[in-house]
């Protein structure tokens, strides 16, 4: 299989790209990034490095450029395209939506029209949890739960969402829409919950949580969740929508004091600041769905998931500050500019 991913240097898409190549000694892949802040091509060096022109090709770009999308689909002779790409940041949204409803939702539709014309043969979508909206304190999202977005970040992918089912139904186009819970693990930007505590804790830093710090989030770790969109692009049926969770709900202050305890920092760190605007309470999902039509189950417990993470942010402190400061950008541009 020859795919194009989109997004792959990212957090969940650099992780999708190592698993995929390791798991599939005949795989090649594509991998579209635009390299906007969350987007870290140091992230997939040693990839370049050990694959660069065979099994592994990086392309510089939006998957809002049609041309360039039809060029890579064709040079690459694609079979199939999994869309990772987004802004995904909820604060960012709230400030500024513009790039958001330009990524998710356009850039999403190029992709759909090129691949559509071009007749490549599956297309994944990767979705989210926040689609659904918030949850009281019982029950789960199912495929089923109607869409109900609270944030422009959760609006745009609703909205991209609505274009794959309406490409699906239209034309018959074999797309599929995977959601899945809140994400942890290695490689994620320091703008999100987790690895920010870690950064902030270790610095000795005051650690910023929302409102009450009882908003809950079902955690699913990056590596199960790339096994479910493996599972989807493999198996999945065309025009269906797979959830995934990692069956570990967890008060945003409960993982906060879990992080503090593991680094062995005091509580006094916490400060609970201004909750922000359209803040959902609860996610939680009921992926029973794709356990019985994929095989899919979470693999890591929560406590096997964030020991395994903190171990890994403790292993790579210099991954963490060089993100946290930009420092990974400067040393790409020289390392890249001294081979061209």
């Amino acid at each position: 299989m020859r795919l194009l991913v989109t997004g792959g240097c990212g957090f969940i898409g650099t992780n999708f790209v190592y698993m995929m190549l390791e798991k599939h000694p005949d795989m090649v892949i594509v991998n579209l990034d635009k390299l906007t802040y969350a987007g870290n091509r140091l992230n997939v060096l040693p990839l370049e490095k050990r694959l660069g022109g065979t099994r592994y090709h990086f392309a510089h770009g939006d998957i809002a450029n049609a041309e360039l999308v039809a060029h890579l689909l064709v040079s690459h002779r694609i079979d199939a395209v999994v869309n990772f790409a987004a802004e995904s940041h909820v604060d960012r949204s709230i400030a500024d939506c513009g790039p958001f409803i330009t990524t998710n939702v356009l850039g999403t539709q190029v992709l759909l029209d090129t691949a559509r014309r071009l007749g490549i043969p599956k297309f994944v979508h990767v979705s989210t949890d926040e689609v659904y909206g918030t949850l009281g304190p019982e029950g789960k999202f199912s495929e089923e739960t109607p869409l109900a977005p609270n944030s422009p970040y959760s609006a745009s992918k609703a909205a991209a969402d609505m274009l794959c089912r309406a490409f699906f139904e239209t034309h018959n186009f074999p797309v599929t829409i995977t959601r899945c819970s809140n994400n942890y693990g290695p490689y994620q930007f320091p703008e999100k919950l987790i690895p920010l505590m870690i950064l902030k804790a270790s610095r000795g830093e005051s650690l910023p949580v929302y409102g009450d710090g009882q908003n809950v989030r079902d955690w699913i770790h990056v590596s199960d969740h790339c096994r479910g969109v493996e599972l989807a692009l493999m198996n999945g049926r065309p025009g269906q929508v797979y959830n995934f969770g990692g069956n570990a709900e967890k008060a945003n202050i409960e993982v906060v004091r879990i992080i503090l305890r593991a680094l062995g920092k005091s509580e006094d760190l916490i400060s609970f600041v201004k909750d922000r605007p359209g803040h959902d309470r609860r996610y939680a999902m009921d992926y029973s769905l794709a356990a019985k039509e994929l095989g899919f189950t979470p693999e890591y417990s929560f406590e096997r998931g964030i020991a395994g993470t903190l171990e890994w942010y403790r292993a790579n402190a210099q991954w963490l500050e060089e993100v946290q400061s930009g420092a990974y950008r400067t040393f790409m541009d020289n390392w890249y500019g001294e081979r061209r």
